[in-house]
């Protein structure tokens, strides 16, 4: 059994992302490229985006702070502190539109 905080990881995060010349900082906090599911704590200072992109698979982002917005198509949804945003399939875009940091939740498909 593993115990993480998210809190904590999301604290750490946005510092690192705030003081990265990115905007943008990350870590695994379970699974990886070998496996299946993969949750990565990810932040980003405002402004900040991960430009649009193809899913690996199914796809979820929940919100730990901040305010993000995910664009797919024309069409956008925001997420605030607390949020779940369901990725669409597709070409999608992520942006802060403030200093934020979420808990992207990735289960590959297996090819």
């Amino acid at each position: 059994m593993q115990k993480i905080s998210l809190d904590a990881l999301a604290r750490q995060q946005l510092a690192a992302a705030v003081a990265a010349p990115s905007g943008r900082a990350a870590d695994t906090a379970f699974g990886g490229h070998e496996k299946v599911l993969r949750q990565t704590v990810m932040a980003f200072r405002a402004g900040t985006q991960l430009s649009e992109h193809q899913n690996p698979g199914e796809a979820t982002v929940f919100v730990l702070r901040g305010c993000v917005r995910l664009r797919a198509g024309n069409e956008s949804w925001q997420g605030k502190t607390g949020d779940l945003l369901i990725v669409p399939d597709g070409l999608h875009s992520l942006e802060a539109e403030e200093d934020s940091a979420i808990l992207m939740t990735v289960a590959k498909i297996k090819t």
